[in-house]
């Protein structure tokens, strides 16, 4: 690990645990590491290959978010989806605290096929304290309807951060470590069979990249998060075809893609 992993990765910890404690955190501290000493040898030479037609693992580097991928790292003793929506409802843990009207913590089936993951709030979900119903998520439902899945029955809708940003900005770099312990939660009980990731913000939070969007929809890979490698595809934001109709064709290939890849996995949406 190289001395600015180790430091990223503690950055994470004070921030994860500034969380936990229902404070708030809008610094970051100096870390004096040392890149650890070459490996000797060929340290490929016992790696298990992936299986042949396997989607791509993305391996995130150890300053990510979701880099603790030990089942059970960090999560509360009898944690359930009730506790971390009051945990999240009750959040301090940024300056989000600050200016939210409702924490949105997610909504949908206890079960699911599919777990939908986007950026954070906006007004209408501010106000509401539900994901996604406002344009944007009126358009996310008719989209997820199209191939059989749909909040009451088999998704659930969730962000990488609760809280809305002043005037919907992307969120900077502690809010969403701040969040992330909630959705590694969420993730870890729900236990999805895929992983549909709503724009571009989500999908480099999660797969801890600065690549954009056009480079990561269109493909099936794995997320690996909360101590399980989950299949995952990432898409266009809905308020993104709000803007821009031409994006449409492409987000409907993302979504016949994600339902050839549950029929693989023998998982019918319309059951």
């Amino acid at each position: 690990m190289t001395a600015e992993e180790k430091a990223g990765l503690a950055r994470f910890l004070d921030l994860a645990s500034v969380c936990a404690r229902g404070g708030y955190a809008d610094t970051r501290g100096e870390y004096d590491f040392d890149d650890d000493p070459e490996p000797e040898g060929d340290v490929s030479a016992g790696a298990k290959p992936e299986p042949e037609n396997a989607p791509g693992v993305y391996a995130a580097p150890s300053a990510g978010l979701f880099a603790d991928d030990r089942e059970g790292a960090g999560f509360p003793e009898n944690d359930d989806l009730e506790l971390i929506e009051s945990d999240a409802r009750s959040c301090g843990a940024c300056r989000l605290a600050q200016t939210r009207k409702n924490a949105v913590p997610g909504e949908g089936s206890r079960r699911p096929l599919v777990m939908v993951i986007g950026e954070g709030p906006g007004a209408d979900e501010d106000e509401t304290g539900r994901p996604f119903v406002g344009k944007a998520g009126q358009l996310l439902d008719k989209m997820l309807a199209a191939i059989d899945l749909s909040r009451e029955k088999n998704c659930f809708i969730a962000n990488v951060i609760k809280c809305r940003p002043p005037n919907n900005r992307d969120p900077n770099p502690d809010e969403t470590a701040a969040c992330a312990p909630f959705l590694a939660r969420q993730v870890r009980l729900l236990k999805p069979a895929f992983v549909l990731c709503a724009g571009r913000i989500a999908a480099q939070t999660l797969l801890d990249t600065t690549d954009g969007i056009g480079k990561l929809r269109g493909k099936v890979s794995r997320l690996n998060i909360a101590g399980m490698s989950v299949p995952f595809l990432a898409t266009y934001h809905p308020s993104a075809l709000l803007r821009n109709e031409d994006l449409k064709r492409p987000a409907w290939e993302d979504l016949k893609l994600l339902r050839t890849a549950l029929t693989e996995m023998g998982l019918d949406p319309a059951d």
